[in-house]
């Protein structure tokens, strides 16, 4: 039971980690930033199982995992209002035209770094932009005018 009490704290822990992190940065993952996720997975599975080695031992925490996973994406479809807590909500960042320097502070975005994206999606200059999001993915839809 101890190894199941873990690993619900430790899904919550990285569960809390990405949450602060922000969508952005997770959905953009350079080679530095998949390592550390490589670490932080392994430093976590050392708590969890406190170097419990057996075949039951990574079934209950696989299984916890796999339940708590589940759980979350159940309440965030079941409870509308656990929506925006579970799994974040679009923001807008450019409006007719111009950057909403507050919510790209908030999220940790550079003015640079929308427009490496507008350029993506063939998009010029921001002034051809109604609307740009920022989803909860950590991708950005562009509208045009």
């Amino acid at each position: 039971m101890d190894i199941v009490v873990r690993a619900i704290l430790g899904f919550a822990f990285v569960f809390l980690l990405t949450r602060i992190v922000g969508r952005r940065e997770l959905s953009s993952l350079e080679p530095f930033d998949l390592i550390m996720l490589v670490m932080l997975g392994d430093l976590v599975q050392q708590g969890v199982t406190q170097s419990d080695m057996s075949f039951t031992g990574l079934m209950l925490a696989g299984g916890t995992l796999a339940v708590m996973t589940v759980l979350v994406s159940y309440l965030s479809f079941r409870f509308k209002r656990l929506r925006p807590l579970l799994d974040g909500e679009p923001i807008v960042i450019v409006q007719d035209g111009k950057t909403l320097d507050k919510n790209l502070t908030r999220e940790r975005l550079t003015v640079d770094e929308v427009l490496t994206e507008a350029r993506l999606q063939q998009i010029a200059s921001l002034d051809d932009v109604q609307w740009a999001v920022l989803e909860t993915t950590g991708a950005i839809s562009f509208i045009k005018k």
